[in-house]
């Protein structure tokens, strides 16, 4: 099984690492491009593929056309380089999911809060734990924690309750699509994904977009430097958060907040 296969533009890393084996099915932690976008190229690969999805993403899996035009006001002419051909998924491949199902021994739980369409997998074989975005990302060999924020469905309350979900399962590890396997301390981790949580909201909070987008590039580059890292990685990490959409998810979570205490 596949989880997360990434975009179509980086597909032929995938179909390399698995040579000549033949995935039975594709598993979809949610449905932002990062994660996403090459499913479509691989059921036109393997027409019989079936693709599992929350009841949210899949409608937009399998008529992408509204993600594409979000996604085009975000970047632009750079739609295709970054993720590549973005095809429609038939609606016969696709098995859709609320959360609490097993699936190919893969326990399914719902994990909205980075998402609103977003679940992990609990493959109880082995005690891994597949996390999409909800444990936040970092580039090895960096331990830096950083979760991602970007508009339109940050909510860090919400968030904190899926952080409690995949702590209720015990996984031995963690697979993080953003990057690799925690196999160490993995409740520190996920209290340390809540820290930080909680750090960037308030910050976002005080600062302008510019003011914290400034901050949060420094942070990060002085962090990275503390561990002696640097050059691919700090561009790595900075790509996989853009500083900008971080704020912007921030920002959006604390309006929304704010309209909900009102009302």
């Amino acid at each position: 099984m596949l989880v997360d296969p990434g975009p179509e533009s980086s597909l032929s890393t995938v179909l390399e690492a698995i040579g000549d084996e033949r995935p039975r099915a594709v598993l979809l932690t949610h449905i932002h491009l990062d994660h996403a976008a090459a499913t479509g190229a691989l059921v036109r690969r393997w027409p019989d593929l079936e693709v599992f999805v929350h009841e949210r993403g899949a409608p937009h899996l399998i008529d992408p056309s509204k993600l594409l035009a979000s996604a085009e006001r975000l970047y632009g002419d750079r739609l295709g380089y970054l993720w590549g051909e973005i095809l429609p998924v038939p609606e016969a491949n696709v098995r859709v999911l609320g959360g609490g199902e097993s699936v190919l021994g893969m326990r399914v739980a719902y994990t909205p809060g980075h998402a609103s369409h977003h679940v992990c997998y609990l493959h109880e074989e082995t005690g891994t734990a597949f996390v999409g975005d909800v444990a936040a990302c970092r580039i090895p060999p960096s331990n830096l924690i950083v979760p991602p924020t970007p508009p339109p469905d940050i909510d860090i309350e919400v968030w904190e309750e899926s952080l409690d979900t995949v702590a209720g399962w015990a996984p031995e590890r963690l697979a993080l699509t953003h990057f690799g396997a925690i196999e160490e301390d993995v409740p520190g981790h996920l209290e340390k994904v809540r820290a930080k949580l909680r750090e960037e909201a308030a910050l976002a909070r005080q600062m302008d977009q510019e003011t914290y987008n400034a901050d949060l590039e420094r942070r990060i580059r002085a962090e990275l430097a503390a561990e002696d890292i640097e050059g691919d990685t700090v561009d790595e990490l900075l790509q996989a958060v853009p500083t900008a959409y971080q704020w912007a998810g921030l920002d959006r979570y604390w309006r929304k907040k704010a309209e909900r205490e009102a009302a």
